[in-house]
């Protein structure tokens, strides 16, 4: 389907062009959000009417958007999610969380303009670009963290995952060890109390036999 932009779309084009796109493409976003029509005859002689109040409005969209993007810029968020010893989340950090993470910080952002090819599966600084304009966008970090000290920590530059595998690595070798250490003189405390318990049974007898010789004397 051909469509007329009415505003600038990263990889597309500029306001006014004419371009070919897939038909899914065009109904189901661009002709609804508005920024785009089909590019008819009747179309064409409304766009004609309609640019100087586009550019216009663009101008003013890429100026707030600016602003916004002023303060939002190298912006830090929290997200606090269950994960193994190794950092793999269970689950996935997506656009939507991101999204409702910068809400919650006071920036009034949408899910899709969260640039996130994949979900995020891991704890750790992650970068992430979103754009606020087609001609602004800007990077926040998302510190996605088991809790508030972890995320703390990775805020410091710590990387927990290597750190927390060490401890796990560390912690299994100590018990390995520390079994080396018991084993053997368990087994030979044992061992002396089967062997010293023959030695004390043959004692009593002879204690008792000592004592009848001893009577039958006297």
């Amino acid at each position: 389907m051909e469509v007329i932009l009415l505003e600038r779309i990263a990889k597309l084009g500029q306001i006014g062009d004419v371009v070919r796109v897939r038909d899914g493409f065009a109904r189901n976003f661009l002709l609804p959000q508005g920024k785009a029509l089909r590019a008819t005859n009747d179309n064409r002689a409304k766009f004609e009417t309609m640019k100087a109040q586009l550019e216009a409005r663009n101008l003013e969209r890429k100026g707030e958007a600016g602003k916004v993007g002023e303060k939002l810029n190298g912006q830090t968020f929290v997200l606090l999610r269950q994960a193994g010893e190794a950092g793999q989340l269970y689950g996935s950090v997506s656009a939507r969380d991101i999204a409702q993470a910068l809400t919650a910080g006071g920036f009034t952002v949408e899910r899709n303009q969260i640039v996130l090819n994949i979900p995020i599966k891991t704890i750790g600084l992650h970068k992430v670009p979103v754009e606020l304009h087609a001609e602004v966008e800007v990077e926040i970090t998302v510190n996605v963290a088991r809790n508030a000290d972890e995320a703390e920590r990775q805020a410091r530059g710590e990387d927990l995952t290597a750190a927390r595998t060490d401890e796990e690595e560390e912690r299994a070798q100590a018990r390995v060890e520390a079994g080396k250490f018991f084993e053997a003189p368990a087994e030979g405390a044992e061992g002396e109390q089967t062997e010293a318990a023959p030695a004390e049974a043959a004692e009593k007898p002879a204690g008792k036999k000592e004592k009848k010789e001893k009577a039958a004397k006297e």
